[in-house]
């Protein structure tokens, strides 16, 4: 991340978790207003925003830094921890509304001026929709998963208010006091399943489970602009280290190019690579050179001098093969079938 971009995107950090401090008192102010527990479930969350905003800050700021001795990868794996810690925070708050609702159930509480409370949540709810929009616009252009992790969680907390209004409002017309307590704890389930998405995605980062979706983005990519010297390709796998990607692959290209040529080939691979991902990337490739007769079968260069077999089928490059650590070998070779 640039120093001009995690400039920015800690300006729109510090303005958000500032906003949300506002927010969390309105809302507290609407709950003590009006005894509703469907109400507190806002507030409650609205805890959760600035509590995650503030470590979200520190993390922009740690993931920020340049690599060092005991970080050769750099800091961004912190942007997972940042997601997860978030992720834990609004699963404990859905548990505990869940917790206080179906206690209420049984002593329910009198709710009052419940008017002036639906005001006070629709603007909270409307300014959380504006941040979260704001802050995931910003973490797609500069690729910070936390920018992007606290904006949904800010636009999932508006739509749970815009919901929160309809069921208060029905609440108001029909006077009936358990619908308060049945509002809160759907909006309790929603939260707690808001958790588990963000828990889950920070899980698969620090596990560094493969993001199909952005590896087969980059293979239609390197099919789209393949050079007859790339022969083949595999054991394609892509890390996230926050913002940064670090992707390392096997390329294969005739065995009687020379260092420099060979370098320049490669240079063009990890072009192409970058050109359809939408964020920095560190490329480490490792060289193979062709063994013929079984290379020259799925090998279209047709200027080669040192054929030793016939071209025979070409290997289409997809997400499966590629990722496999195995070279690729033409459908009639019976001992190595292509994968």
């Amino acid at each position: 991340m640039t120093n001009t971009s995690f400039q920015k995107n800690a300006r729109l950090q510090i303005i958000i978790l500032i906003a949300g401090l506002l927010l969390m008192g309105i809302k507290f102010l609407a709950w003590m207003m009006t005894n509703s527990n469907a109400i507190l479930t806002d507030a409650l969350e609205s805890i959760i925003n600035v509590v995650a905003g503030g470590f979200g800050l520190f993390s922009l700021y740690l993931a920020a830094k340049p690599r060092d001795r005991n970080h050769p990868y750099g800091h961004g794996k912190i942007e997972f921890i940042s997601a997860g810690f978030e992720g834990g925070l609004i699963f404990l708050a859905g548990f505990l509304i869940i917790s206080k609702s179906i206690y209420n159930l049984f002593y329910p509480q009198e709710l009052q001026q419940l008017d002036l409370g639906i005001v006070l949540v629709a603007v909270s709810g409307g300014v959380n929709y504006l941040m979260g929009f704001l802050l995931e616009r910003q973490g797609r252009q500069s690729s910070s998963l936390i920018l992007q992790a606290s904006g949904k969680h800010l636009k999932s907390d508006a739509y749970s208010s815009a919901g929160l209004l309809i069921g208060l409002g029905v609440l108001l017309m029909t006077k009936i006091v358990w619908l308060d307590n049945g509002i809160a704890i759907f909006f309790g389930i929603v939260i707690l399943y808001t958790g588990y998405r963000l828990l889950r995605t920070s899980i698969a980062g620090i596990m560094d489970e493969a993001d199909y979706l952005l590896i087969n983005q980059i293979v239609e990519g390197l099919r789209e602009e393949r050079s007859n010297h790339w022969i083949d390709a595999h054991n394609f796998r892509v890390i996230k280290y926050g913002a940064t990607l670090h992707i390392d692959c096997h390329l294969t290209v005739p065995y009687y190019f020379e260092v420099e040529k060979a370098h320049r080939e490669i240079k063009k691979f990890e072009r192409s690579v970058a050109a359809h991902c939408n964020a920095p990337v560190e490329l480490f490739i490792h060289l193979d050179p062709c063994e013929p007769p079984e290379a020259c079968r799925i090998c279209r260069k047709a200027d080669c001098h040192v054929r030793q077999a016939p071209f025979e089928a070409s290997i289409p490059w997809e997400l499966d093969n590629l990722m496999k650590n195995k070279q690729h070998y033409p459908p009639s070779d019976k001992n190595q079938p292509a994968q």
